[in-house]
């Protein structure tokens, strides 16, 4: 058998991991990077210990595992074993493990020094998962503070060298040339208005007529897949075998994709990414590539996570291709043009980048990282998502009002599970063995949902698939649970201690929920389900093209008996409403679940202070707009906008809409005393309310630097208008001015103040912030008009010098 061709670097890499921290192998698809190169640094290596093998896709660990098994003469479990989520085969022989799923993670909490463990290989890091740059991160920190004989080996077919060089700045470089077949590209953009599924279809089928082998063909998800297997179904040869491939099929499934077909068969093999890298699926020499994928993408706002289809990045078109050339000159069809292919970015955008971050914050504060600053990221997480994942982990109590792990967020933390799903496993552990078996079931049907069938959770619950009775166990294990039975009464309160904010309330009659959150999702309106009042919905899609989330798993719930077994749900609150045909206020006490009312009760009798209290939340609901704003308060919010920008040098309060709401206590509530009506809210005066937001100190900067009136050199004390977009103005009657030479100047000589100088009958004569030129240039053309249009006015020729005067000739001398 011959050696694949990164065994032409296997000197190159042992040297390079026994001179450098971190080593970068940069190997084509195909090199045998990932199904050859392990076993050979275990042999001949010269490392003392074991070595973890971290594959971004279980169904890759898997599959390489069993490769680097069989090349032994084994089975895993022996030499080679692989773990990931809800499976081991691993045993005290096993010296090489491929691990997924957030297994090296959980390794890392268990044991930070990684003792007995000589090497750590990230493969495939292209795809750069989230765990694999948490993994990183993590690692990084490990050989600086604990392990610096620890190596790492980063391998992929298309590594981002320069930013991972800027990283590692120790790190060793290896390249392997490769051996890959070539493979001849064209590129077929789909006619306009054609549907990706049937111009796929139609270039199966004649590549079917004109090519040889078998074909790998990339479509972006199980919809479109299952769409293209239908149109060719009936259309393929009797020898071809249609075979989809994506990460919910059964093992079975997944390995008559993969497996060489049987003599004098050949397969058309319908795949998502899954198969763009680690797989090795025997017999391709043609690949279809639609230049789409399907990935996920984090709402903040919602909390929800949404499917997007993307163009793909100029190193997945290359992994793509390069899947044609593994054993034979092949060829590779795009169906898009070269001009598309030569704009797609030149990498995958990271997944950490768009991702739920409360797994990963649960991670790091149990790590002890309270600061994401104090590692070394690719790309460091995003605050938003960051600030979300910090909400989350509080509201389930995994963490103190300082963000710090509580006792009971240990514990959650140590079950290395989503954080929700986490926290109702603990909680039904601590309840009875009935609980925590029905909380493990619902753990497993909710990490790996069914791909079709009932929406309703007790369905699945009455009929666990094998795997969720596996996982089940599994999970029951570390918690060290005992025997139980599902108890279906038990779901809905499990589910609202992990998912709250999930608890729905219909709204219609076409299957459309409202949140506890306020978010909205529908269900379809023809499932038994719809026609319930309350559900909780824990798993949910949200829709790219909708306001609704779509719901996925969902389970009815008797929202009463709930609320009675989880008094936390609720929340009382007084609130106040306008009865508009008699303009007063009625007071009641609303009893919620987040956003949603279970039940209103008036108050017959309630105090100033709740009825304040009240007001206020009321007052929020409706907005500001509701209150007196005159003029005169107006004003005075503008000036305080403007002090904030002319005279910064002291801490203005911000008065914009949003800020006042979230203070209304503050400057509103003490006006608010006896207030029961409409009319008696809008006599509050909010100028007077307002200055409550100003020291003494900061009233008198105020009033000396933008005061509100000016008093004219004619001696009118005339309004100063404040804007918060614009300079402020003064509109005087042009003769009050006579004997100013310069414009008048406001926030401590910084701001000149607009004059609006108008004529004898107030009319606009002209606006200037400049009355010096305004005297030595303009005025002369104002002056000759003037004097023709109001002869019995002073119009002087040097108006900078004369007397002021608000009277004609007649009385100027009176």
């Amino acid at each position: 058998m011959s050696l694949p061709p990164v065994s032409a670097v296997l000197e190159d890499v042992i040297n390079a991991l026994h001179t450098s921290p971190q080593v970068m192998l940069h190997a084509p698809t195909g090199a045998g990077k990932s199904t050859w190169l392990p076993l050979q640094l275990l042999q001949q290596g010269g490392f003392s210990g074991r070595i973890i093998m971290l594959e971004p896709r279980r169904l890759a660990a898997r599959s390489v595992a069993w490769r680097l098994a069989e090349s032994l003469g084994e089975e895993p479990g022996q030499t080679v074993g692989y773990r990931m989520r809800s499976e081991t085969c691993i045993s005290k022989f096993t010296r090489l493990e491929v691990v997924t799923e957030g297994i090296l993670t959980r390794m890392l909490q268990q044991d930070a020094e990684l003792q007995g463990i000589a090497l750590v290989i990230l493969d495939e890091f292209h795809e750069r998962s989230l765990q694999a740059d948490l993994a990183l991160a993590l690692l990084l920190d490990i050989q600086r503070g604990l392990r610096d004989d620890l190596r790492l080996l980063i391998m992929s077919a298309t590594l981002d060298n320069q930013r991972l060089s800027l990283l590692l700045p120790q790190s060793g470089n290896v390249i392997s040339e490769g051996r890959a077949y070539p493979v001849v590209r064209h590129y077929r953009p789909l006619a306009a208005q054609e549907r990706l599924e049937e111009g796929m279809s139609r270039l199966i089928y004649r590549l079917l007529q004109d090519e040889t082998g078998s074909l790998l063909v990339f479509l972006p998800g199980v919809a479109e897949i299952r769409r293209v297997h239908a149109m060719l179904v009936d259309r393929v040869a009797m020898d071809t075998d249609l075979c989809p491939l994506y990460g919910a099929l059964t093992l079975g499934d997944q390995q008559k994709a993969i497996r060489v077909p049987a003599e004098g068969r050949r397969k058309v093999v319908l795949a998502t990414n899954i198969a763009e890298t680690s797989l090795t699926i025997d017999g391709i020499r043609v690949v279809v590539d639609s230049g789409l994928e399907r990935v996920a993408q984090f709402d903040v706002k919602s909390g929800l996570t949404c499917l997007v289809t993307q163009r793909i990045s100029q190193a997945s078109m290359t992994q793509r291709a390069g899947r044609a050339g593994r054993l034979s000159p092949g060829v590779c069809w795009h169906l898009f043009s070269k001009e598309q292919a030569e704009r797609a970015t030149s990498q995958s955008e990271a997944e950490i980048l768009n991702s739920d971050l409360s797994g990963l914050w649960l991670d790091l504060l149990q790590w002890g990282c309270h600061d994401v600053n104090q590692l070394d990221w690719l790309d460091t997480p995003p605050v938003t998502a960051l600030n979300a994942a910090r909400q989350l982990l509080h509201q389930l109590s995994i963490t103190d009002q300082q963000g710090k792990l509580t006792f009971t967020g240990r514990q959650i933390a140590s079950l290395g599970c989503d954080p929700r799903l986490a926290t109702m496993l603990y909680t039904a552990a601590g309840q009875n063995n009935d609980a925590l078996a029905t909380a493990a079931m619902l753990v497993a049907i909710i990490e790996e949902p069914p791909r079709s069938g009932s929406l309703n959770l007790s369905d699945w619950l009455h009929r666990p698939a094998s795997h969720w009775q596996h996982r089940a166990r599994q999970l029951i294990r570390r918690v060290n649970g005992g025997h139980g039975h599902i108890n279906e009464a038990l779901a809905a309160a499990l589910l609202a201690i992990g998912f709250p904010d999930r608890i729905a309330r219909r709204r219609g009659q076409d299957g459309r929920y409202l949140l506890a959150n306020g978010i909205g999702a529908q269900i379809p309106a023809d499932d038994a389900l719809s026609a319930t009042e309350w559900l909780i919905i824990p798993s949910l899609m949200q829709k790219h093209d909708s306001a609704d989330a779509r719901g996925l798993l969902a389970l009815p719930l008797a929202i009463n008996a709930l609320t009675q077994q989880l008094p936390s749900l609720l929340n009382e609150l007084n609130v106040v409403h306008w009865d508009e045909e008699k303009g007063t206020l009625h007071a009641s006490r609303r009893s919620q679940v987040g956003c949603l009312t279970l039940r209103t009760q008036p108050l017959a009798k309630p105090s100033d202070d709740e009825f304040r209290r009240a007001m206020l939340n009321w007052l929020r609901e409706q907005g500001l707009s509701v209150l007196n704003w005159d003029a005169a308060s107006l004003q005075l919010r503008a000036r305080i906008q403007c002090a904030r920008q002319w005279l910064p040098e002291v801490a203005w309060p911000a008065v914009d809409d949003e800020t006042l709401l979230l203070t209304l206590e503050q400057w509103l509530l003490p006006s608010l005393s006896g207030v029961r009506d409409l009319r008696a809210l809008r006599q509050i005066d909010l100028s007077d309310a307002l200055l409550r937001l100003l020291n003494w100190s900061q009233r008198q900067r105020l009033d000396n630097a933008l005061p509100s009136y000016y008093t004219v050199p004619g001696g009118s004390r005339l309004p100063i208008c404040y804007y918060e977009d614009k300079l402020p103005t003064l509109a005087v009657r042009l003769q009050e001015m006579f004997g100013e030479q310069q414009s008048p100047q406001l926030a401590d000589g910084r701001v000149s103040l607009v004059l609006e100088l108008l004529s004898p009958a107030q009319r606009p004569l002209q606006i200037t912030r400049d009355l010096a030129a305004f005297w030595q240039g303009a005025y002369r053309e104002v002056q000759k008009e003037m004097k023709g249009r109001y002869p019995k006015h002073v119009w002087p020729d040097d108006p900078a010098n004369a007397v002021p005067t608000r009277r004609t000739k007649k009385y100027q001398n009176h």
